[in-house]
């Protein structure tokens, strides 16, 4: 029922949107088994991304388009922003049910969210402690995604970088233990996925929590060792600074496991990285990208990167920008700083809007460069491309290719690059 609109009930499958990550992604599918599983019709679920206060205002944008394109319905509000800030979703007159990250993955939950079941009923926030929560939700999925899965091996994290909202959202660092994640891959080669796409909030903190504490690296291994028929692995957004050394010899020695790593960096200046309660320096990351290089030559490398952290001068964002060129970089994720409450760097010296959004904009052609240049290396060279649609593929180092002629999709086929366009590959 739409609090909106209290006497309109319109019974339907429901409608689910996402905002934010793969893992926001990932848990959208898992919802849309347990509301399923439930009997729920008649509802609007909106998966909510608060990594930035844009993030935020686009989930706000969201609900109320979604509220108008179905009228009647159930709105119920989830995800990060949803857990970090209950209050502002259960004040918006759309909204009839807000739920944290830790219930939207719970079976009970759903139950409770049958539109029947609201009608009438005046709790509107079902939020609770997330740093409460010490296991990963027991909810796996298997075959998100058409032809790559993904799978969540870690939720949470146990680090406090200051600009960062997400460990208030997804609260502390927990695991998938190893043979849950073997049984499920398992599960997904026999269904025909030919790659596998491991996922996480801190994925490289995986195991710490569990017995004897095997390293992300271990992890990887076991999987290779164990499903020997899949045919790609790929890992997710890593903290460098965390690569053990067992993660280090898989990408020496693993042909399967794909030379495309994105790394959270945030910044290239020293000063910087300290403000913002960064584990690395400027140096540890070049060292990081220059020793995977070695260990596996066609490895590249994409980045987060944030624009105007408060505090930054013109020397220090040089600094950030000039890692584009150090570390090599091919895919440049750019963040224009976004302040969010309660975050200790909201309460430093702001960097002037203008500037940010001028900063950014250079990172970002800086990055524009950058896939340019990797594209134009690309021409003349076979690669194994998994295909996504008919026309549509990706290379072992995660690059986009274009065919001109229709390709069996879901198979991994060998292919000559012979050019490429503003931000694809062609073949």
């Amino acid at each position: 029922m739409n609090a909106a609109n209290p006497k309109v009930q319109t019974l339907t499958p429901p409608v689910f949107a996402t905002l934010g990550c793969r893992l926001n992604a990932y848990e959208t599918e898992a919802m849309k088994e347990l509301a399923a599983a439930a009997g729920v019709q008649g509802a609007v679920v909106v998966n909510t991304c608060a990594v930035t206060a844009e993030a935020v205002r686009k989930a706000k944008q969201e609900i109320r388009k979604l509220a108008r394109e179905n009228p009647g319905a159930a709105v119920i509000v989830t995800g990060c922003a949803a857990q970090t800030e209950p209050e502002t979703f259960a004040a918006m007159p759309e909204v009839t049910r807000v739920i944290g990250n830790t219930e939207k993955m719970q079976a009970a939950t759903w139950q409770g969210l049958r539109v029947p079941d609201l009608i009438g009923t005046t709790e509107r926030v079902q939020v609770d402690d997330i740093m409460s929560v010490r296991e990963t939700a027991g909810h796996l999925i298997d075959g998100f995604g058409r032809h790559r899965a993904y799978v969540q091996v870690q939720n949470g994290c146990d680090h406090r970088c200051t600009f960062c909202i997400i460990p208030y959202g997804r609260g502390n660092s927990r695991s998938v233990p190893a043979g849950v994640v073997v049984e499920q891959i398992k599960r997904l080669v026999d269904k025909g996925f030919a790659e596998v796409v491991l996922t996480g909030v801190d994925l490289t903190s995986w195991g710490a929590d569990l017995p004897a504490a095997p390293r992300l690296g271990d992890l990887v291994m076991r999987i290779l060792r164990l499903v020997p028929d899949l045919p790609r692995l790929r890992i997710s957004s890593i903290d460098s600074i965390e690569a053990d050394d067992a993660l280090m010899g898989a990408i020496a020695t693993e042909p399967r496991l794909m030379p495309h790593l994105h790394l959270s960096l945030q910044a290239g200046d020293d000063l910087t990285l300290k403000r913002m309660k960064r584990r690395h320096l400027r140096d540890d990351a070049i060292a990081f990208c220059t020793e995977a290089r070695r260990l596996r030559p066609d490895m590249v490398f994409g980045a987060d990167i944030i624009a105007g952290f408060p505090t930054e001068t013109e020397a220090m964002f040089e600094n950030s920008l000039r890692l584009v060129a150090d570390c090599d970089l091919t895919f440049l994720h750019v963040f224009p700083y976004s302040a969010r409450k309660g975050t200790p760097a909201a309460r430093m010296p702001a960097v002037p809007g203008p500037a940010i959004k001028d900063r950014a904009a250079r990172l970002r052609t800086a990055g524009t460069a950058a896939l340019q240049a990797h594209l134009a290396a690309q021409t003349g060279v076979t690669h194994s491309i998994l295909m996504e649609s008919p026309r549509m593929g990706r290379t072992e180092q995660f690059t986009e290719v274009v065919f001109s002629a229709d390709q069996p999709e879901g198979r991994i086929i060998a292919a000559r690059i012979t050019g490429h366009t503003y931000g694809s590959l062609t073949a």
